[in-house]
């Protein structure tokens, strides 16, 4: 009989009816999903609800790093795999992951993620270098203490798998320029509360630059006219952040304060239940790069 320790899959939600039915199906080999969503107001929930096997939980949202830990604490399983509704574990992945549980070498695992742009894979960009922590023992890994772009962190040194993830990005433009948008706000938010200023070097230099490393030093181009769109969008996301905190500032002088997102201050949402220092691992976020 196997000694394989008990794992549960994490998957969190807002409005993601397209996804979520896929996204679980491909997860229900763990024996245990958890599926916690921030309130929406589509057939998300209805349609998590169709299986039975999966436990669903709704939970105010103040950023995916604060649900994700939030979602961590639900559960009692000895290893969390986590995963968002528009990601899927793909066989081979599930495989792999089966095999390594059998006979953990590490704590946590980090698993490389290929990402589709209108249902085609981005080779270029940075994106082929897009890695992140999603398969870790409880309490090994927590969630840096960010609005947007926050990675999963360890206690020690992670291993690697071998087979990626498959990140659905974008179905349409139009829902990706949407997210542009949140995140862009997001991210401000976050350099707000730093006391972080933008002047010239971040609304035109930072802009700038990330459009020329995207497609020129990480070949973007290759990846013909998806990769200009691509990466225009990526370099528009970094112009929309650091071009409203400057104007964020700007109103703040004539007595206008800006509208932030809700943060989650609870101490505990941050330090969970281990007590180990958490150091931060090698996993590679290309969004975070803004």
């Amino acid at each position: 009989m196997s000694s394989r320790p008990r794992l549960t899959a994490i998957v969190t939600t807002f409005n993601e009816e397209r996804n979520i039915a896929e996204c679980v199906e491909a997860l229900l080999w763990t024996g245990s999903v958890l599926v916690v969503d921030s309130f929406s107001t589509d057939r998300t929930v209805e349609i998590v609800k169709g299986y039975p096997a999966v436990r669903l939980l709704q939970h105010v949202y103040h950023g995916a790093a604060a649900q994700k830990n939030w979602a961590m604490d639900q559960t009692d399983s000895e290893w969390i795999l986590i995963f968002d509704a528009d990601e899927r574990c793909t066989p081979a992945l599930r495989d792999e992951i089966e095999r390594v549980l059998d006979a953990p070498q590490h704590d946590a695992y980090v698993i490389r993620r290929d990402c589709l742009f209108l249902g085609k894979l981005i080779k270029h960009s940075g994106w082929a270098n897009d890695r992140v922590l999603r398969l870790f023992r409880r309490g090994k890994a927590r969630n840096e203490n960010r609005r947007v772009h926050a990675q999963l962190v360890a206690t020690g040194e992670p291993g690697a798998l071998k087979h990626p993830m498959l990140h659905l990005m974008t179905h349409t433009l139009d829902e990706h320029i949407e997210r542009i948008v949140r995140y862009s706000w997001w991210g401000a938010a976050q350099a707000w509360r730093e006391g972080r200023r933008a002047g010239l070097n971040e609304v035109l230099g930072r802009s700038a630059f990330r459009f020329f490393r995207t497609y020129v030093l990480q070949l973007g181009f290759l990846d013909g006219m998806r990769g200009l769109v691509f990466c225009m969008l990526q370099a528009t996301g970094t112009y929309l952040k650091w071009a409203r905190l400057w104007s964020w500032h700007v109103n703040a002088k004539r007595g206008i304060a800006p509208q932030l997102p809700t943060f989650d201050d609870d101490p505990g949402t941050w330090d969970g239940d281990g007590s180990e220092e958490i150091e931060r691992v090698t996993a590679t976020d290309p969004a975070r790069r803004a």
